[in-house]
Parts: structure tokens; sequence; C-alpha cells
């Protein structure tokens, strides 16, 4: 597994969080996109989640912020909330595979954090390359990102 340090440029989010099992994430990334394409807006990349409390919870504690990277000056609506996520430094790797199978992908970027003088600074992402619809699931890259800086 190849970890990069990589700096991120800042970007403005449209988002949903929800607490919940990952098996329902399909649900606010549907929302999302349909109110992207309803507003007419552009989309600066491929949809991610944030997730707040990353720590071993149960399935249905989970928090997740599901969203895409939008252009252009919006507003909330509904359910739907704006946020810009901060330029910042990141380790990086990408998971190949699905979805249900990224857990040891956080177990060794958590690992490599503390082995090399790094902490945590944020919430950790995941970026979503490819579309589930597209490829199948043992196709699938999805980039984690923890927000780091040394110590």
């Amino acid at each position: 597994m190849k970890i990069e340090l990589k700096t991120i440029e800042e970007k403005q989010i449209a988002y949903i969080a929800q607490t919940g099992p990952a098996e329902e994430m399909g649900i606010p990334f549907g929302e999302i996109l349909t109110w992207v394409m309803k507003k007419g807006l552009r989309m600066a990349g491929p949809p991610l989640s944030i997730y707040p409390n990353p720590e071993k919870v149960a399935p249905e504690e989970m928090e997740y912020e599901a969203g895409v990277p939008v252009v252009g000056e919006v507003g909330e609506e509904g359910r739907i909330r704006i946020k810009k996520v901060p330029a910042q430094q990141v380790l990086a790797t990408i998971h190949k595979g699905p979805y249900k199978e990224i857990e040891p992908v956080y177990k060794a970027l958590m690992e490599y954090i503390m082995k090399n003088g790094y902490e945590v600074v944020g919430a950790p992402m995941e970026i979503y390359i490819n579309d589930p619809g597209e490829v199948s699931e043992n196709e699938l890259l999805t980039e984690v990102q923890f927000p780091v800086r040394k110590k």
C-alpha cells in the first residue's frame, strides 16, 4: 500500500450529515446529486464522505457527511448544508475493492501516522474515484485521506 503526503486544495462541498450504517450512504448521495443537477451546479470533483467520529462505534452510530464538491455561490436548502474544507496536508492512499473492506486501510494509515511522527488534525475523508454503478465492486477505487501535521 502506497501512502503519500500531499496538500489538498480548499473545496466547497454540498453535503448531508447523517448517522447510521454505511450501507445507507446511497440515500443522502442520491439526494445531493439530484439537488446538484436540479440547481444546475457544476461538480468540482468526485463524491466524498467525511467521518467526524471514525473511532470504533456501532454501525448505527456512525456519523458521516456525504457530499460533493461544488463550484459557485450556493445556499443551504432542506437537509443540504454547505461548508468549506480547508486546504491542508493529508496522508492518503488508494483502496481498490469493496467499500466494506476498507477498514484495514484506516488501520494501516493510523499505524503509519503514529510511526512517522504525525498527528491527525481533522476528520478523515473518503473520495470515491469511480462510480459503483459503472464498475464492479472489486474495481471500486476509494482514496482515504487523513488531515495531519508533524508533531
